[in-house]
Parts: C-alpha cells; structure tokens; sequence
C-alpha cells in the first residue's frame, strides 16, 4: 500500500511557496523514518509510529521556534523588548507597539509562526490518516486494539487543536485544517472565524475525551502523553476565551464543568517548590497536564532526544547575553523580562514567584559585575545593559549533567499545568456568582501568599498574571483580550477591534486570496 507521509520540515510549506516546489522535496524519505509505503499496516507492534511524530514534530520546531516565541511574547507588558538590543529585528518592537502596516505583515517571522502550526496541524492530519490504514486492519473482535487506536488518534487531535487555537490566538480568523484533504487546497481553503476555531476545539475534545487516558501524563503507558484531563484543560481555554467578560455566556458552563471534572478526578496537585517546578526536580511532576518533552540520557555528549533546531534555542534564546565566563548558562539575552513585571511581583509582595521569574544580569546589566541567582551561578551583566533574564528557563549549572554545555538540556518546556485549572475554575465560580475561594487558595498557598476570603475576579485576574508571568504562551495578553482590559493596560496604542491580533503574512494571501 502506497502512502505518501507530507510531514512538513523547515519552511518548505508555507501556503506561500508554490506546493510544486515542495512535492519533490516531500516525496523523499524522512531521517530515521521508514516512507509510510513501507510500513506494515498489519503490524500492530507499528501503529504507534505516526502519534510519536506527530509528538516530535512539536518538540523538534512547531511549538518552541525562537522567532515564534519572540512574536507571542512582544505582545504581554511582562518583556521589555525582543532582542538584547532593540536595533535588532525591529519588526518586533512594531509589534510590541500594535502596529499593522506593510513591514509587519511582510516579516518574515510573521510568516514562520503561521508555518510552525499549520505545519503541526498537517503532520497531525496525515498521522490520522495512517491510524485510519492500521484500524482497517485490526480484526473486528480486538477490541483491545481498535481502543488504542482511537487513544492515538484522540492524543493527535489534541496536538492539532493546540497547533488551531495558538494560530487562531496570534492572527484571529484562521483557517481550519481538519481533514488530510486539506492538503489539496491550501491556495483555496477559507478563513474561519477566531469564534469557530474555538468551537472547533472544543468539539473536538468532547469527540477525544472518552478515548484518551484516564491518567495523568505521567501515569500514561507512553510517559508524558496527553490524557483526557488534557484534554479537559484544552477545552476549559477555548470556552473561556469563547466566554470572554460576559458573566453569562453558557461557556463559563463548559469552563467550569471541565475544570471540575479534572479537580475531582484527584490525580493532580500543585508541585510544591514553585522555583523548582520549572528545574529538573519539576519534570512531568503531578501539576503537569502537558509538556514537551527531552532527554540527554544523562550522557555528557551527544545527541538529545528530539533535537530539533529549537531544544537548545528555546532555553539559550532566554538565557543572559554577554561574556558568562564559560558558564553553561550563556544565551543570547532575548526577550528579557520588563520592569513592569519586576514591579509588579515586588509591590504585591510575592516573593517566590518574583525568585522564581526574574534573575538578574549583574549590578542594572553593568558588565563589570555580577550577580548570584538563588542557586549559587554567577550571572555577570552583558554590553546591553539588559538588567534581567527569565528564571522560568533557566537551569541551574548544578542540575545539568556533567559534561554538557548546553543551556537548558535535559530541562523540558511546560505548557498545561494545573494551577490554570484551578484559576479558570475560581473565574468561573466567581463569574456564575459562587466563591471561588478554595480553588484560588491552593495557588496562593504554594506561592506563600496570605489567603484572601471572597475573592474577586480582578483579584483572580491579577493572580493568573503573577502565577503565569513570563510563561511564553501569551496567557497574559490574551487573558487581557479575552476580558476586555487591553486598551486599559496598553492605552492608546491598542486600538480595539484591530490590536488584538497580528495580520496573516502577506505570503499566505499572496498564496491564498481568501486569507486577504
């Protein structure tokens, strides 16, 4: 049986770039992958296969790109700047300042992001299509085998949903890519609304939910794979951002009811040292609903486990610029934390999410000086005078296996944890008129902070903002979208009904007029 496998690497697709160009390329065998025609589709011991690359593809580039990361961060007032020196990519800080004219929409970066999801989104989309030639193949009284496959395909609609709801996130209307079929239309294929995508995911997790895991991640048969609280949590996000100010949207319904499922299902807790939950010590802890995942084997040299171009770039994008003396720690000083963000951590007095998030580059950044983070490195200050760098991805010296020089490695990269569980389950209790209370508790109590009776949605507000500051996945900005404060928090610069999301890249409607 002859399958072609268009798993998408580098920038070959792009809605863009003519598919002609790209067919060649895509015809030829992947590095350390069998071409799907080879494969047994009778061979059940295989049928993993497809759902560990649609996991790798995520790892290795469509969720963790150093420009990607840089673009979701510039719009939350939690950075200062993009790069160490402003003078560099200044599309960066025009879209930090809500800009949307021509230089934007033709950045090149701009175009990347939309490649890193619709990338992940396809690769999604042909790894169901090889589950659907394994399940043509299992014998109709294995019933064992025909619920595997339903798992692997729920934890692949999964991936592609989150790969929907960051695009739809970063550019509004979006098209949806549910169908391998897609593949033949990318130059035609229309926009749906912000709205529909959100009511696509969330349907799709109603349509996976019963088949995935009834574990946490790290309880999973393949260690760290997504389950159905996964799943869960995935839908509580698209409801409340469906939900947005409006205390009576029926989707505070959805929001809560998933959030109390995962809550009640007593197999998740907060880990309890919030510096090191972002450490080794914190890997696939029980607060973790969804991580992407690397390994050094413990090895001094050699390869890491999925080592895409962006393992190392993630942590080492983030980690401080200038002349570290050697150290392991050395990055190249991007998107560092602003003093908005110092401020407001400090004013509130919380303490271990301000150790936590904000490390400091020597005396104000002064080269000439060093400073000592919480767990003994040295952080001297870099040419920028960039006074801080972000400690959610630092990892300590101490921690890294010997030998390795790599920044970051063996470290994994967080995205679901359960502390949003419990705040979008305080926002819906409080936004339905019941006490949100207990849930909003426990995270201010692993954050050592006094417990507050009769909590208030901007209360819950301002908690989601210091619990996930500096996190990567512009849950900040978009909490501020989705309540209607932007213009509050950013002024005049933010132009409602305009500001809240990037133009789609000129190359996609050059491509595409539907996308215009």
């Amino acid at each position: 049986m002859k399958l072609y496998t268009y798993i998408v690497l580098g920038g070959c697709i792009a809605f863009g770039i003519l598919w002609s160009g790209c067919e060649k390329f895509l015809d030829q065998p992947l590095e350390n992958q069998q071409r799907s025609e080879e494969i047994d589709y009778t061979n059940m011991e295989l049928m993993y296969a497809p759902v560990s690359g649609v996991y790798r593809a995520a790892s290795d580039d469509n969720l963790v790109h150093w420009i990607d990361l840089s673009i979701r961060c510039m719009r939350d007032d939690d950075y200062q700047q993009a790069a160490p020196n402003p003078n560099d990519n200044p599309e960066l800080m025009g879209i930090k300042n809500f800009q949307r004219d021509v230089t934007i929409q033709s950045y090149w970066g701009l175009n990347q992001s939309w490649i890193s999801y619709y990338s992940l989104a396809i690769t999604a989309n042909n790894a169901l299509m090889e589950l659907d030639l394994f399940a043509q193949h299992i014998p109709s009284g294995d019933a064992a085998a025909q619920a595997l496959n339903r798992q692997y395909k729920a934890e692949i609609r999964f991936l592609r949903a989150y790969a929907h709801l960051m695009a739809s996130r970063l550019f509004g209307d979006v098209p949806i890519l549910s169908d391998s079929g897609d593949i033949a239309r990318l130059t035609t294929i229309e926009k749906s609304t912000a709205t529909a995508v959100r009511q696509f995911i969330i349907d799709e997790m109603n349509a996976s939910i019963p088949d995935l895991e009834d574990a946490r991640p790290n309880q999973s048969k393949h260690i760290g794979a997504v389950t159905r609280y996964s799943a869960l949590l995935l839908k509580a996000k698209a409801a409340a951002d469906l939900a947005g100010a409006d205390n009576s949207s029926p989707f505070w319904n959805d929001v809560l009811e998933a959030t109390n499922q995962i809550i009640g299902s007593n197999k998740f807790s907060l880990f309890a040292d919030f510096y090191q939950l972002f450490k080794i010590e914190g890997k696939l802890s029980n607060e973790s609903l969804f991580e992407l995942q690397y390994s050094d084997f413990g090895l001094p040299t050699g390869d890491i486990v999925r080592p895409g171009v962006d393992w190392g770039t993630f942590f080492k994008w983030q980690g401080p610029a200038g002349d570290q003396r050697g150290s392991a720690i050395s990055g190249a000083g991007w998107i560092p934390p602003s003093q908005n963000i110092v401020d407001f951590l400090t004013e509130r007095g919380d303490l271990t999410r301000l150790k936590t998030t904000i490390l400091h580059c020597g005396v104000n950044g002064d080269p000439a000086t060093f400073a000592v983070t919480p767990s003994g490195d040295r952080v001297y200050g870099n040419p920028f005078g960039t006074k801080y760098f972000n400690g959610k991805a630092y990892l300590p010296t101490s921690q890294m296996t010997e030998g390795r020089l790599e920044y970051g490695a063996n470290n994994n990269v967080r995205i679901l944890r359960y502390a949003d569980v419990l705040l979008l389950n305080a926002e819906a209790k409080v936004r339905k008129g019941q006490n949100g209370d207990e849930p909003f508790g426990i995270v201010r109590k692993r954050a050592q902070l006094p417990p507050i009776t009769g909590v208030t949605l901007d209360q819950i507000l301002e908690e989601r903002r210091a619990e996930f500051a500096c996190e990567w996945w512009g849950e900040r900005f978009n909490d501020l979208v989705r309540t209607g404060r932007a213009q509050q928090v950013f002024g005049a610069k933010f132009v409602p009904g305009q500001s809240e999301y990037l133009p789609i890249p000129q190359t996609q409607i050059d491509a595409n007029a539907n996308f215009k």
